[in-house]
């Protein structure tokens, strides 16, 4: 145990209070979602979730663990909103892509939680120490891509796509574009002008299919 784990138990010491995992998890979600993991302290996480340090130490070990505890908290409470409309099969994929879009765009753009997208936000600023943080966050990142990759490679098995549609260009042009609204809203885009955005892409959304067919045509 660290100086200032150490520290923070002598000072949570006192009378046990009942412990809410659900409560604190959201509570040092929000933190590290608007200050990022690094600068996000101890101190900061018993502070905000009102829970004694030790609770928080015998339920997820140490900051570390109650970050990777706080990542799969978004991931089922507000990632899963927007994924979910991808298993839809009464939706074309043009409607289901824009559909998509905006539910991520709700996301970044709630009054009740910070602005972005919470594990693009985390991960800022971070140093060589925090390197198993920093690929567990990068390896969130890259399956959202591959959630759409399959996604596009299943219409194409149905025939909504055509067959010779580049299902990992089409996914990675997504995924930069979602980074994308996330950066625009943490620096205060609102979402109408967000869903404005959206509106573009989905204008272009015949010409993005035929571009990745003739460019996958081209090589």
């Amino acid at each position: 145990m660290s100086t200032e784990q150490t520290a923070l138990v002598r000072k949570s010491r006192g009378r046990p209070k009942q412990f809410d995992r659900g409560t604190a998890l959201s509570k040092a979600l929000n933190l590290f979602w608007r200050h990022g993991y690094e600068a996000t302290s101890l101190a900061d996480l018993v502070e905000a979730t009102g829970a004694k340090a030790p609770t928080l130490y015998a339920e997820f070990g140490n900051k570390e663990g109650l970050f990777r505890a706080a990542v799969e908290h978004y991931l089922k409470n507000f990632y899963e909103k927007s994924s979910c409309l991808l298993s839809r099969t009464d939706l074309s994929v043009e409607d289901t892509v824009g559909r998509y879009l905006r539910a991520i765009v709700e996301l970044f753009t709630d009054c009740d939680t910070p602005s972005g997208c919470f594990m693009i936000s985390a991960s800022s600023g971070m140093s060589s120490s925090s390197a198993d943080i920093a690929e567990m966050l990068r390896a969130r990142h890259l399956s959202q891509e591959r959630t759409l990759f399959e996604y596009f490679e299943k219409k194409k098995e149905s025939g909504d796509l055509t067959a010779v549609t580049d299902s990992a260009l089409l996914a990675k042009y997504l995924a930069c574009t979602i980074q994308g609204f996330s950066v625009q809203a943490r620096d205060g885009a609102s979402s109408a002008e967000l869903n404005r955005l959206i509106d573009v892409v989905m204008n272009l959304w015949p010409e993005l299919t035929k571009a990745t067919v003739a460019s996958k045509a081209a090589h």
